[in-house]
């Protein structure tokens, strides 16, 4: 399967109408967003357990990427409260079983090489930084090979100066609603820029707050 693989292309979808896919475990569907591969692929999807569902205990051999949007997420290593932040690297196992269900924004197969960091990060708890633009605070996530992954928070009517992105970027709005020259988006709006894109962004009345990774389009990936 190829959806959105054209790396080039700017993609805008509002994932609160993308239409749930069935996975090959009972009750656990998908919204997905980018695709290039089948059941093993680098992918970007949205992932809905109904409660008692779940996984078998499975090897992420090219890694795994969650932030929890809504319920809580569990394995045997733990519970992942809304916000939680997830890195499993290459060769890292798990048996994923939300008891009450969840909802979890997913990256497949999208760590560079020698990116081996495990990582759970709870943002609720998180301290917020100055990025430079007024109104606009980060927690960042992580770092890597010049790739980074953090959260942002805009106070109402904030704008972020536009900044030149080499290596492109993707963001998934969390809350509240964005702006650029190109359209408006509200919350659960997923976008994905091409290299080299240069957007500003400004808040709508309530603030927002968005997930976004800058400088992996295209990059080499672990197979």
């Amino acid at each position: 399967m190829h959806l959105n693989a054209d790396l080039s292309q700017r993609v805008v979808i509002d994932t609160n109408t993308v239409q749930w896919v069935s996975s090959p475990a009972n009750g656990v569907d998908r919204r997905m967003l980018d695709r290039i591969g089948d059941e093993v692929a680098v992918a970007t999807t949205i992932v809905r357990y109904l409660p008692q569902t779940g996984f078998h205990s499975h090897t992420h051999g090219a890694g795994e990427e969650i932030l929890v949007l809504q319920g809580s997420f569990s394995d045997e290593h733990g519970d992942y409260p809304p916000g939680t932040y997830l890195r499993n690297p290459p060769g890292t196992s798990h048996a994923p079983r939300p008891e009450a269900g969840c909802t979890i924004f997913v990256k497949l197969r999208q760590f560079t090489p020698g990116d081996t960091r495990q990582l759970v990060l709870r943002t609720a708890q998180g301290q917020w930084i100055d990025t430079g633009s007024v109104g606009v605070q980060c927690q960042p996530l992580h770092s890597a090979s010049g790739i980074d992954t953090q959260v942002l928070r805009f106070a109402p009517g904030a704008v972020q100066s536009a900044q030149q992105h080499a290596g492109g970027f993707e963001l998934l709005l969390l809350e509240g609603q964005l702006h650029d020259a190109q359209g408006s988006y509200a919350a659960g709006t997923w976008l994905r820029y091409p290299r080299g894109s240069s957007t500003a962004f400004v808040a709508g009345p309530a603030g927002a707050q968005v997930f976004i990774k800058t400088g992996h389009i295209g990059a080499t990936f672990v197979t």
